[in-house]
């Protein structure tokens, strides 16, 4: 593929699921799938009940563990899992060891951190809900239905494979496009002219592009152009263009296996979203008064 040109449009469609109705974004091709290394033998499954430290008397079990393997914060990329559940055998023991000092010192003791203690429970309640929710309504046909009825919205969009050589002048884009209309190969003549450093090493090959992705005067030129044509000079922002279509299509529709991820990450969301909606409605909310200006902290005085 490509090195993308330094003249594709800033804020071209992202890759993903849009809202039922609108178009999917193309997916990427598959990178080739590399020989498999031989796994290592899988550690045999231990009860979440099971002790694998103490701290002072305190016990620490397996599920803890699990507990903090899932804690965002303690991602641990890269490292094998002999190593990882070290790493965090050790943070729960320190853990436990602060929090042993801090019951000593009678922290837990202090209105603040009674405030702090509920806020966390009730996040923890609202996460663990709307997971769980999510798990119930996020099914295979519900999966299948939703990439359904956004393909079945969507419009043809025709794509088009285009080379390009980049100029500074008209008078220079002119005697190029003269030489590739008397048969020159395009690729060499790129790779000797084109000051586009994107595409030149690629014999200006610009790979498929729809319309909207590219600049207007160079869009328009290419996808008015038949295949296997070469451009007159076309003028941007920047410098001076000459154009060859290779071929046309129209976009191919991403498989629902190439967009499985993107449409389950949008039925989740959307069924919280739904959740939380559906329980103000059916809630009593009263709003006492004007909000009270939340004071900064001593660090945010300084």
């Amino acid at each position: 593929m490509p090195t993308h040109s330094p003249f594709w449009r800033n804020g071209a469609l992202a890759l993903g699921l849009l809202l039922p109705g609108a178009a999917l974004a193309q997916a990427p091709a598959a990178a080739p799938a590399a020989a498999p290394a031989a796994a290592p033998a899988a550690a045999p499954a231990q009860s979440p009940d099971t002790v694998v430290a103490k701290v002072n008397g305190a016990t620490i079990t397996a599920g803890d563990l699990a507990v903090a393997a899932d804690d965002p914060a303690l991602s641990l990329p890269g490292v094998d899992e002999a190593q990882k559940r070290n790493l965090l055998v050790d943070y729960m023991v320190d853990l436990k060891i602060g929090a042993q000092a801090a019951e000593k010192d009678k922290v837990a003791e202090s209105p603040d951190f009674a405030r702090k203690l509920a806020y966390f429970r009730d996040k923890l309640l609202l996460d663990e809900y709307l997971e769980r929710e999510a798990k119930k309504a996020v099914t295979p046909q519900a999966e299948r239905a939703l990439y359904d009825e956004t393909v079945k919205a969507m419009k043809p969009e025709e794509e088009v494979h285009a080379r390009h050589i980049l100029v500074d002048n008209e008078a220079e884009a002119k005697k190029i496009a003269a030489r590739l209309k008397a048969g020159e190969d395009f690729a060499k003549v790129a790779a000797e002219t084109s000051k586009d450093p994107g595409s030149k090493a690629e014999g200006g090959d610009l790979g498929w592009f729809t319309k909207e992705r590219m600049v207007a005067p160079f869009a328009d030129a290419a996808f008015k152009m038949e295949a296997g044509k070469i451009s007159d000079p076309v003028k941007t922002q920047f410098g001076w263009h000459v154009i060859k279509v290779e071929e046309k299509r129209s976009k191919p529709v991403p498989s629902f296996d190439e967009m499985k991820e993107q449409v389950e990450a949008y039925l989740t969301r959307k069924t919280q979203q739904d959740i939380i909606t559906k329980l103000r409605e059916g809630a009593k909310i009263e709003r006492v008064g004007a909000a009270p200006a939340v004071a900064p902290k001593a660090d945010e005085k300084k």
